[in-house]
Formats: C-alpha cells, structure tokens, sequence
C-alpha cells in the first residue's frame, strides 16, 4: 500500500494574549475567525482558528493563546516559517498593509518565487506569496477584499533535526512529490490547489523550544475517518509511533513525530466547522464540546474575553 495526503489541513501554534492574537490574524490579516473553542486538553485555554470563509481544509491556522506565558525559540523539530498565498497581483497591498499597521517586513525570493517575510505580534514567522492556484476568498473585512485576501496556505517551510530523514518521510510515506532543490532547501508539492508546497531547510539550525511564537505541529489531510484509518495502520507499518483516532469535534486526529523531531498530524477533511453552528454566523461564539457545556460558566469566567474588531 502507498498513499499521498493532498496537502496541509491546518497549522497550530503557540501565542501570547489572545485579543492581540485576534487583532492581527483577523484585524490585520483580514481572515475570518471560523471557530472559538477551547483546548479539549486543557479547557481553561482558547484555541481559536482562522481561515477562509467556509473554514475549509488547507486554510486553517490554529492556536493556543496562553497570556504570559514565555517566548519559545523557532529552531528544528519545529515547522520554521507558515506561508500564505494571495492572488496574483495583491504583493502591493499587502506591503502597503503591513506598513499600515507598522509591521516590518522583508523581501526575499525562493524558487523563483518573491515572498514577503514578517512576524505576527508573538514571534510567529509568517510570508506571504503570489500565486494563480486555488480559489479566491470570498471573506471581506475591513480593507482586505476577496480581490486581494489570503486564499489559505501556500505551504510551510520545515526545520528537522534530521532533514533527510524528514524528506525521506514527505516523498515516500506522505506522498508528496520532490520538484526541486535550491540551495539550502528542498521542495516538496502535494496534489492540492492550496496548502500544498512544503520546502525543508538541509541544514540543522538548533533545537527549537517550544514557546509563544513557536508552530506546536502541522497537520495534513485526510479524505474521511476510513482514509484517516488507512493512514494509521500505514504510518505504524513506516516505523512510527502513532496516536489513536482523537475526536477533536471539527475532525478526527491521529498524531505521531517523525524522525526529524517535527510533530505531524493527519486530520479528516469532515465534518468541517459548520455542524454546530451556522455557516453565516460561525466563529461569533464560544463553543465547547459535549463534555464541557455543563462547565461553561466556570470555563467562561476563566477566559479573557475577546471580539473580532475591525482595525482599519
């Protein structure tokens, strides 16, 4: 049996203040908060996701927003760098948009590729990139127009203790194809129009620790739960530790860390952000699974309360 997952389905990290949090991804970035939640872990947390206007897989940015809590530091075993794509044609607007807000940023070009490289208030590396491939986002807010949103992820740049190991995992477990080599980095693409180009730095930068600012793990797609099943047995039969299925109410997740220290997850596509809430309204309210709506009052007191604000 071989098998190739289509792409990222989300990315999750770790920040500080979770209104700050707000205010850039949504405020700033212009992407709709699909869904507000808590860590099923540890419900005293927010975990928050953002995306495009129907939450949809390989869109998806997730977080952890512990107020306070101490910075951690990008180095290997982490993904390094999580990359937007916008439409061909909007680099201007979001230069010009960064300055707005006082972001600074730099210009860099991989893969004969222009990127915009900046950081989000907590030390989270963001670029952003141009391409043709995947669909618009038809989420308005503030100044950033469907014209111009961010579409989802244009990928991710990987930081392994062990990078061979890691690439030999990407091409022949996960499927990905190997395009092209450039310098210090290998690249990687999926079958999907989005979320779908991983480059891996060659060379070892120092472990990352995990902290505010730090991506906690990625996670790539699966079909439905019987793909997700397949996938289980399939990373076992590879040589890797894997989880058993947890039900994370927005999809199912199986999880294991490859050899290169980077914590992988492989999350099903169903049943998406929209089964317990309405499309049109989703994300305006705290959700809480089953087993933690007899506690609301108690989680609602313990959170800080945030609202999504328009900034422009």
């Amino acid at each position: 049996m071989s098998k190739k997952t289509m792409g990222i389905h989300h990315i999750t990290a770790i920040v500080g203040h979770p209104q700050e949090n707000v205010d850039f991804y949504a405020g700033v970035l212009g992407l709709r908060m699909v869904k507000q939640t808590v860590n099923f872990d540890d419900p005293q947390t927010y975990h928050l996701y953002f995306g495009n206007s129907g939450g949809k897989p390989g869109t998806i940015i997730t977080f952890f927003p512990w107020a306070g809590a101490s910075q951690g530091v990008v180095g290997d075993g982490q993904v390094g760098v999580t990359s937007y794509v916008v439409p061909k044609g909007a680099m201007d607007f979001w230069k010009k948009r960064l300055e707005k807000f006082n972001i600074s940023y730099t210009m860099m070009e991989r893969f004969g590729e222009q990127y915009l490289e900046f950081d989000d208030p907590h030390g989270l590396h963001l670029e952003i990139v141009e391409r043709e491939e995947g669909e618009l986002n038809d989420w308005s807010f503030g100044e950033v127009t469907p014209e111009v949103a961010i579409k989802g992820f244009g990928g991710a740049t990987l930081l392994s203790t062990k990078p061979e190991k890691t690439a030999e995992l990407l091409e022949k477990v996960m499927g990905l194809e190997l395009v092209s080599k450039e310098g210090d980095f290998i690249r990687f693409r999926s079958s999907a129009d989005i979320g779908n180009v991983i480059d891996l730095k060659l060379t070892p930068i120092g472990r990352g620790v995990m902290g505010v600012g730090t991506v906690h793990h990625i996670a790539w797609r699966a079909v439905d739960d019987e793909d997700q099943l397949d996938w289980q047995k399939y990373v076992a039969a590879n040589g890797y530790g894997v989880t058993p299925v947890q039900d994370r109410n927005y999809f199912n997740a199986i999880y294991f860390r490859e050899h290169g220290e980077i914590l992988f997850e492989i999350a099903t596509d169903p049943p998406g952000f929209a089964h317990d809430e309405d499309q049109e309204t989703m994300g305006e309210q705290l959700m809480l699974p089953e087993q933690y709506e007899q506690y609301r009052s108690q989680i609602e007191r313990g959170l800080i309360p945030i609202e999504v604000r328009k900034l422009d």
